[in-house]
């Protein structure tokens, strides 16, 4: 198996429009690959400006965010990169794309690491900031498992969230499960 750290990946278009995405990045050599689906805007960004920022975020709500609609995060320039960074960032990596492995479905975008930068200090995690990522994940495949799957899932993580959730935490939660609902409404 390999290493995948989940991220917020920022890229640009050729006109400089960010898409903020949250996307595991894959850990490869001394580089990450990035493996966007067919068809999104990050591989379009990737293949019109071969740059990306890996934001590391504990913000539950930008993840939430950006898969239930809300992708208007502060952003922050960076030096010597065309892509900006989420404010929100607690680190980041300046990834570089110097191959592509294509696919049908799936093509591999290999970066190497031109800078990095701390911005904040990591504090720790809580089980709740766990369970709004994996429950993230859940909603991002919500068209490919079974509802009962993902009623287990949930069942599960929602002990995290009564337990350990914050005020930003229980947000993202909230906005993830107005998405599983209206799927299951068949929204």
């Amino acid at each position: 198996m390999s290493f995948i750290r989940e991220t917020i990946v920022t890229t640009v278009n050729a006109t400089g429009r960010v898409h903020i995405a949250p996307l595991g990045i894959i850990a490869q050599d001394d580089g990450w690959v990035i493996a966007p689906f067919r068809p999104s805007t990050t591989l379009e960004n990737l293949t019109a400006v071969p740059f990306a920022i890996a934001n590391y975020t504990d913000d539950m709500r930008i993840f939430a965010g950006c898969l239930t609609g809300r992708r208007e995060w502060p952003l922050v320039a960076v030096q010597d990169c065309p892509v900006s960074r989420l404010e929100a960032a607690l680190s980041h990596s300046v990834l570089q794309v110097v191959s592509v492995t294509q696919d049908e479905i799936r093509p591999r975008y290999f970066c190497r690491i031109v800078a990095e930068a701390t911005h904040a200090p990591f504090t720790g995690m809580n089980r709740a900031k766990a369970a709004v990522l994996e429950l993230a994940i859940l909603v991002s495949r919500l068209h490919m498992l079974p509802k009962q799957k993902v009623d287990s899932e949930i069942a599960y993580l929602s002990i995290a969230i009564e337990k350990t959730a914050g005020a930003d935490e229980r947000q993202a939660w909230d906005w993830l499960m107005e998405r599983v609902n209206a799927h299951s409404a068949g929204d």
